[in-house]
C-alpha cells in the first residue's frame, strides 16, 4: 500500500497548473468496427453488438504515422501555452502511459527532441494508472526539491494492440475488451502553488491478478511474435477485483480528508464502458452528476481517459474547487488523488 497524506507537514504544495488533452481527427464507430472484425474473421456478429454490450459509440484512432509519443507532444504542446511556459522551463519530463514508441529508449526522450526541452526525462508505466502514477512521480520530486517545475504526458494508442481478425469465437472472446480502445493524449503541468494543489494520493495493489490483461509481447518472456502483440484479457476479473476491493480504498479516502462526495466538484473516474460505468456508481454511491462521461464518445483510452476528464472541466473550476481521480489498472492497481484548484 502507498499512501501520502493530507498536506501539512510543511509550507511547499504541489499543484496542477495547466492541462491538455489531443485526440486523433479519426474517428471509428462501433458499428463500422463490428463489421470490419465479422468480415477479417468469418464470425458472424450481430449488428450494432459492439455498441450495445459496451455502450460505446465512437472511439478515436491514431492513424499510420500517429504514435503514442505524437499524441503526447501535441497534448504537451498545448499544456505548456496554456501554462505560459517554454518547454525550457521545465526541469522534468515524465511519460506516464501505458503505451510507448519502442521498448527502448524511453518515450520520453522521443517527447523531449520533439518539444524542444532539456529536462531530466523518464518514463512510468503501470498501465492504466500509468498517468496518477507519472504524476504522483513527479510531485515528490518537486517536493524532494529534485525539480522546480514538472510536464507530465501520456499518450496512448491501445487500437494497435486490437485483433481485427481473430481465429475463433475463443479467440474473439478473449480479446473483445480490445474494442472498446481508443487512442489520445493529455498533459499535465505541475509546480508549486501557494494554495490548494495535490491534498491526498492513496493507492493499493492486487498484483496476484497480474494475468487478468495486457499485452503479453515486447519483453523477455516473448521479445517476438505478432501474436504475442494483441490485447488479452479478463475484463470481468477487474470489474470483480474493483468491486471487492475499490470501495474500501475510496472509504479510506473520505475518512482520512473528511471529505463526502458532494465536497468533490467533480470525481473523475477511469471510464471501461458505460455498463461498467453505471457499476461504478451504484456500489460507490458516487452522484452521476459528479461524473465527467467520455467513455460513449471516446472509449477506453486507458490512461489517458483521468487527463481528458480533467481537460474538459478544467476552465470550469473555481479556485477552492475539489477533485477527486479515481484509477483502475492492470497488474492490478487502485488508485485514488484529491486535487484542490489553487
Amino acid at each position: 500500500m502507498h499512501r501520502t497524506n493530507m498536506v501539512g507537514a510543511g509550507p511547499l504544495r504541489v499543484g496542477i497548473t495547466a492541462v491538455a488533452a489531443a485526440l486523433p481527427e479519426r474517428v471509428m464507430n462501433s458499428e463500422r468496427l463490428r463489421q470490419h472484425v465479422s468480415a477479417s474473421s468469418g464470425i458472424p456478429l450481430p449488428p450494432g453488438m459492439f455498441e450495445r454490450v459496451t455502450g460505446i459509440v465512437t472511439r478515436r484512432v491514431a492513424g499510420p504515422d500517429e504514435y503514442a509519443s505524437t499524441l503526447a507532444v501535441a497534448a504537451a504542446r498545448t499544456a505548456l501555452e496554456r501554462a505560459g511556459l517554454d518547454p525550457l522551463d521545465v526541469d522534468l519530463l515524465v511519460f506516464a502511459s501505458a503505451s510507448r514508441d519502442m521498448v527502448e529508449p524511453a518515450t520520453a526522450h522521443i517527447v523531449q527532441a520533439e518539444l524542444g526541452s532539456r529536462a531530466h526525462a523518464l518514463d512510468v508505466t503501470n498501465a492504466c494508472n500509468s498517468f496518477v502514477n507519472g504524476i504522483d512521480t513527479a510531485r515528490a520530486m518537486i517536493l524532494a526539491g529534485r525539480a522546480r517545475r514538472a510536464l507530465v504526458v501520456t499518450g496512448e494508442t491501445p487500437s494497435r494492440a486490437v485483433r481485427h481478425d481473430p481465429a475463433d469465437l475463443a479467440a474473439f472472446r478473449d480479446g473483445f475488451a480490445g474494442y472498446t480502445f481508443g487512442d489520445a493524449g493529455a498533459a499535465v503541468v505541475l509546480e508549486a502553488v501557494e494554495r490548494g494543489g495535490i491534498l491526498d494520493v492513496d493507492g493499493e495493489t492486487f498484483s496476484e491478478h497480474w494475468r487478468a490483461g495486457g499485452i503479453p509481447g515486447g519483453g523477455s518472456r516473448h521479445p517476438r511474435g505478432d501474436e504475442h502483440t494483441y490485447f488479452r484479457g479478463d475484463g470481468s476479473e477487474l470489474r470483480e477485483v474493483f468491486e471487492k476491493v475499490g470501495t474500501s480504498v475510496l472509504d479510506r479516502v473520505r475518512h482520512r480528508t473528511g471529505m463526502e462526495w458532494t465536497d468533490f466538484r467533480h470525481v473523475l473516474v477511469h471510464q471501461v464502458t458505460v455498463p461498467y460505468l453505471e457499476r461504478f456508481t451504484e456500489i460507490t454511491g458516487v452522484p452521476e452528476d459528479r461524473l465527467v462521461v467520455t467513455v460513449a464518445e471516446l472509449g477506453n483510452v486507458a490512461s489517458a481517459s483521468l487527463g481528458i476528464q480533467l481537460d474538459r472541466v478544467h476552465d470550469g473550476l473555481r479556485p477552492g474547487d475539489r477533485v477527486l481521480f479515481v484509477g483502475l489498472g492492470g497488474g492490478v492497481s487502485i488508485m485514488t488523488m484529491v486535487w484542490e484548484k489553487a
